[in-house]
This record gives C-alpha cells, structure tokens and sequence, in this order.
C-alpha cells in the first residue's frame, strides 16, 4: 500500500465523518487507533491513562470534525489533539499525584511484562528488561517537550516536519529538541552505551 493510500482514505472518511456518516469514525480509530495508543502511552507513561486519552482524542475529532480542513493529513492533526491532552493530563497529575490503592504498580505487571519472552537465556532476558526499563525512566525522566520530540520521531517514526507541526512549532525546534533529549539520554544511560 502506497503512503498516499492512507491519507486518501482518511480524507475520504473526514469527508463521510463532516456529512453524518458517523461509522467512518470507526474506520479512522481501525486504522490509527493502535499506533495513537502506542504514542500516548510512551508519552504518559501510564497504560490506563494512555486508554482514557486515546478515545478522549477520537471523541475530541468527532466533535471538532468540521474543523479538519480538506488536504490536512490526518494523522498530525490527530496526534496534535492527542499530543495537547496529554500534556494537559501531565500538568494536572503533577499537580495532585496519583497514589495507587492496591500497591506500587510493581506488583501489577503492565502489557509488556504479559508478552512472551524473544529467548536468550534467563540472565540476558533479566539484562534486557534492566535496560528497557532504564530506558522507560530516563524517556520518562525528560522535560515535556523534550519527550514529546523524542516519542514523535524516534518511537512513532514521524519526520521532523510531521513532529513540528503535531507540536505546533518550527523544524528547528525539533531538531533542537531531539540533540538535547539525546545529549541527557545519552547521560542518563551512560551504563548501557559502554556496555554495548
């Protein structure tokens, strides 16, 4: 499938959406459901939350369907709805932090843990899951802006020009952005570069 497939049926769709055809939402959330899910929960860090704001960004295009302008892509102005309730979630749980009622969330295994083991013998596996799970914190441990930029271009795989316009700012910025979320990735996981 060509990349202009998707945008031509996203287009078509908002089209369907914006006329009454309510089912071309269903269309929209089979086809990006998965993918905003993945970017919300790297960016929030929290499985339940990531849920919440997923279908709180596909009710927020339901409801702001007439103001998608024909030739925009889709998935930018989804992930820039996407992308502002989840920093306003951030902003509101720093205020009022969360405790949890049954334990430190480490007792509850999240869907990584659930997934089948890739191999390796038991140390390598123990080895690989201190890595990403040092890798989770210092992604987590970054300004707002810093991981969003991190999260848009190297986990969701959006070009620079895709990640600007999703956070509403230039191409420089993201640049900027990026060297500096990589300079303090860099440090914080100091361990791992020298011993890989």
């Amino acid at each position: 499938m060509s990349t202009d497939e998707p945008d031509a049926a996203d287009q078509a769709d908002m089209v369907r959406l914006v006329t009454g055809h309510d089912a071309a939402l269903d269309a929209l959330m089979e086809r990006h459901g998965g993918k905003l899910f993945g970017f919300l929960c790297r960016f929030v860090g929290d499985e339940d939350a990531a849920n919440d704001l997923a279908q709180e960004t596909f009710v927020r295009v339901y409801r702001h369907r007439t103001d998608f302008k024909a030739g925009q892509k889709f998935s930018t102005w989804l992930y820039t709805i996407g992308g502002n309730l989840a920093r306003n979630h951030l902003r509101a749980r720093s205020r009022r932090p969360e405790v949890p009622l049954e334990g430190d969330g480490e007792d509850q295994p999240g869907l990584a843990h659930s997934l089948p083991a890739k191999g390796g013998s038991p140390a390598e596996q123990a080895a690989r899951s201190e890595q990403n799970s040092a890798v989770r914190s210092a992604v987590a441990a970054l300004p707002d802006d810093l991981r969003e930029a991190i999260v848009l271009c190297e986990l969701e795989d959006c070009s620079i020009a895709e990640a600007a316009a999703v956070l509403c700012t230039t191409a420089k910025a993201v640049e900027s952005r990026l060297y500096r979320a990589r300079q303090q990735l860099r440090q914080r996981l100091a361990r791992w570069f020298r011993s890989n």
